[in-house]
C-alpha cells in the first residue's frame, strides 16, 4: 500500500489572480519541479492522483449555494461582487475562477477520503489549505474553503473528532468560523498577532461558541518571534489539547509564510523550525489516529527561497522518505529557477534541528511569545482539565 497520497494536476497552476498578485501559480510550479527533481515521485510510498474540479454540491457542503452561484457568475460575466469578497485586490476575478477554486476543494476532499477509507495513511494536496474564505465570501486569496471542506468530508463519513492544526502566519479564520459551534472538531491556529496582520482576529481569548467551548485555540504570536520562540509556542499549546481531544484524523495547514523572507508578515521562522513542525504533526496522526493525517499548503509568498523547500520537505515527510538537513538541492532545479524567475535560489535545504526550550523549563513573564503562550494556556487548557502552567 502506498503511505501516502499527493494530489496534483498541471490544472492546479490555473488559481492565477494575475500578475504581481502574491497567490502566483509559480508557487506551486517550482515546488513540484522540485518534488520532481528530488525523485520524489518516484518513490513507491507516494502516489500521484490527478484531479477534477468538485461538484457545486461538494462546495456547498462548506458554503452557501448562493455564493457558489455568485462566483460562477463573477467568473462568466468578470462582473465584480464586493458585497462576497469578489473582485478585490486580495481577490480578483478571473474567468477560471470557479474551477480552478472547486479544484483545491476536489483535491483536499479526495485527500480526505482516501485517509479515512484507509487506502493511504496520509494525504497532500500543497495547492490547499484557502483557509480564510468563509461561508458566504472570499477573503485573503481565498475562493472556496478547501480546509475546511476536507474536515467536513471527514465528519459526514463518520469522523467523530477532526483536529485542525494551522501554522499559517496569519489566522485560520475561515475554518474555526465554520465550525465555531461544532464540538466535533478542533481548530488549533498558531499566527502572527491579528493587531498587527490580516485577517485581525485570532485572539486567545476566542475559544468556541456556546456548544464547542474550548475547541477553538488560538496562539497569536508577536511580530519578530524567532523559529526557536516559535517551535516553543507550538509544543507548549498543540500536542496537549490535540491529545485531550482525541481525533481520529488530523487535517494541517502549513502555510510557510511565517518565514523571515516573507514579504507579507513579520515573523521569523525558518526553514528547518518548520520542516520540525511538520514532522510533530505526522508523530501526532501517528499517535492518536492511526496515522491518518490530510496535509495542506497555504500561505507563502518567497517563492524561490522558501515554499519549494518547505513544501517538498512536507511530501517527503508524507511519503515518509524525509529529507535530511542541509540537502544539496539538484544543480537542475536551481537551473530552471535562475531561468524562470532570475533570482538565485538557495544551496541547499535547511540546517538541522533548531534548538529551542520546552515549556517545562519555565515561563518567562519578561517574553512576549511567553506572555502569548500563556494567555492561550490560561484561556483553553482549564476547558481540557489540564494546568495552564505545568501540563
Amino acid at each position: 500500500m502506498h503511505v501516502a497520497r499527493l494530489l496534483w494536476s498541471p490544472e492546479l497552476l490555473r488559481y492565477d489572480f494575475g500578475p504581481g498578485h502574491p497567490m502566483a501559480p509559480a508557487r506551486l510550479d517550482l515546488t513540484m519541479r522540485l518534488v520532481a527533481e528530488l525523485g520524489l515521485l518516484d518513490e513507491p510510498t507516494l502516489e500521484v492522483v490527478d484531479v477534477e474540479p468538485a461538484s457545486d454540491a461538494l462546495v456547498e457542503t462548506v458554503h452557501d449555494a448562493a455564493y457558489v452561484a455568485a462566483v460562477r457568475r463573477a467568473a462568466t460575466t468578470g462582473q465584480p461582487d464586493l458585497v462576497r469578497g469578489l473582485g478585490t485586490e486580495d481577490d480578483p476575478v478571473f474567468p477560471a475562477m470557479h474551477d480552478a477554486a472547486a479544484r483545491l476543494v476536489a483535491a483536499s476532499v479526495d485527500a480526505a477520503e482516501a485517509v479515512w477509507s484507509g487506502r493511504v495513511a496520509h494525504g497532500v494536496n500543497i495547492a490547499g489549505g484557502m483557509h480564510h474564505a468563509q461561508r458566504g465570501a472570499a477573503s485573503g486569496f481565498c475562493i472556496y474553503n478547501d480546509a475546511a471542506a476536507a474536515v467536513q468530508r471527514l465528519l459526514d463519513l463518520g469522523a467523530e473528532r477532526v483536529a485542525y492544526v494551522d501554522l499559517d502566519a496569519h489566522h485560520g479564520d475561515g475554518v474555526e468560523a465554520i465550525f465555531w459551534d461544532d464540538p466535533r472538531v478542533l481548530t488549533v491556529s498558531v499566527h502572527q498577532d491579528g493587531h498587527t496582520l490580516f485577517p485581525g482576529s485570532g485572539n486567545a481569548g476566542d475559544t468556541g461558541g456556546t456548544a464547542a467551548q474550548g475547541t477553538a485555540v488560538n496562539v497569536a504570536l508577536p511580530p519578530r518571534t524567532d523559529g526557536a520562540h516559535w517551535l516553543r509556542a507550538v509544543d507548549a499549546v498543540v500536542p496537549a489539547v490535540v491529545r485531550d481531544f482525541r481525533p481520529q484524523a488530523i487535517v494541517s495547514q502549513h502555510g510557510c509564510d511565517a518565514h523571515g523572507n516573507d514579504p507579507l508578515t513579520d515573523l521569523d521562522v525558518g526553514v528547518a523550525a518548520q520542516r520540525t513542525a511538520a514532522r510533530w504533526v505526522h508523530d501526532l496522526a501517528h499517535e492518536l489516529a492511526d496515522g491518518r493525517w490530510v496535509a495542506l499548503g497555504g500561505g507563502g509568498y518567497a517563492v524561490v527561497d522558501v515554499v519549494p523547500l518547505v513544501w517538498a520537505s512536507l511530501v517527503a515527510e508524507a511519503a515518509h522518505v524525509p529529507l535530511p538537513a542541509c540537502l544539496e538541492l539538484p544543480e537542475s532545479w536551481r537551473r530552471e529557477v535562475e531561468e524562470l524567475s532570475g533570482l538565485d535560489p538557495a544551496e541547499r535545504l535547511a540546517g538541522g534541528d533548531v534548538a529551542w526550550r520546552a515549556w517545562a523549563d519555565g515561563y518567562d513573564p519578561a517574553d512576549d511569545v511567553d506572555r502569548a503562550i500563556l494567555a492561550t494556556r490560561r484561556h483553553v487548557f482549564p476547558t481540557w482539565g489540564l494546568d495552564p502552567y505545568r501540563d
